[in-house]
């Protein structure tokens, strides 16, 4: 297995905070993997480690197998960052920003990529539109435009939909999703969870400067969520031996956090067992929102 982006024993102060503290993790090429966690966990401050726009105190961090301080112009080729702030230059339109951009990697005639950027990013009616111009989702785009316009296999999304509207949102992934299945590594932050439990194959979940939890999706949807059985019979209690998993009662309806499918069979069964009748029935899939709350709590 290739590793795309490997940290080790990673850490970085500032004056007296400590901002990353000792992270290590490893994300395999082609992976789209997500960093999670509140503000100030040091999501920011890894990405800006790993671009090597911040020099860590301690630890080691290769892209690509590139070391982001030996081998710096080799590692900053193999990455396109889309920074979480609203960075332009205001005396440029799209098409110069992108072609700028290009320079800064050597690549010259470089048009096509970039209208094919253009096309998937709903630029290319902006193509000659000075960059003060535009709206804040408009500059989000070109944003993502220039991560990519040196076509680098490992692409960093910092918060990428933040402020963006939901027909951007759509077409927006999209393209990220054609470029993963093309071989392309993705790493995102975002706080649209969602975002995360439908897009991601892996997890990191960051509090304090240390990673607290890491695993696939769909374990961590497993081992911290579970699912929910809302249920209202015709009576006022649950039958016995059910009172250990109900979160909540009220008028009938009681709602019972269940480990898996095998657990609501057995519900369902005491149920019946007992004589009562079902009148309603809801069933909820596990949620990443949830997870997430509990990892911080726990931590």
């Amino acid at each position: 297995m290739t590793i795309a982006i490997e940290a080790l024993n990673v850490e970085k102060r500032y004056g007296a905070l400590q901002a990353l503290a000792g992270v290590s993790l490893a994300v395999a090429e082609g992976e789209f993997f997500g960093l999670l966690g509140p503000n100030g966990a040091g999501k920011t401050t890894l990405i800006s480690v790993i671009a090597g726009l911040a020099r860590a105190n301690a630890g080691t961090v290769r892209v690509m197998g590139a070391d982001v301080i030996r081998d710096y112009r080799r590692a900053r080729r193999m990455l396109g960052v889309v920074p979480q702030e609203l960075v332009f230059d205001p005396f440029f339109s799209v098409r110069e920003t992108l072609r700028i951009q290009s320079g800064y990697f050597g690549l010259r005639r470089n048009d096509a990529w970039i209208d094919e950027i253009m096309h998937h990013l709903d630029l290319t009616a902006k193509a000659d539109a000075n960059m003060r111009t535009l709206s804040g989702g408009m500059k989000r785009r070109v944003l993502v435009a220039q991560a990519l316009v040196h076509r680098p296999p490992v692409i960093v999304l910092d918060e990428p939909t933040a402020g963006v509207d939901v027909g951007l949102r759509q077409g927006l992934w999209q393209f990220i999703r054609r470029l993963n299945r093309d071989g392309h590594t993705i790493v995102l932050t975002t706080h649209y969870l969602e975002e995360a439990e439908e897009l991601c194959d892996r997890i990191a979940m960051l509090k304090g400067g240390r990673i607290v939890a890491l695993d696939s999706t769909r374990n961590l949807l497993e081992n911290f969520s579970g699912l929910v059985l809302k249920i209202r019979i015709d009576r006022d209690s649950l039958p016995e031996g059910l009172d250990a998993a109900l979160l909540n009662a009220e008028d009938g309806r009681f709602a019972l956090r269940l480990r898996d499918y095998n657990a609501l069979e057995q519900v369902l069964h005491r149920v019946r067992e007992s004589g009562a009748l079902i009148k309603e029935l809801e069933l909820e899939p596990p949620d990443l929102e949830e997870v997430f709350l509990r990892v911080m709590a726990k931590h």
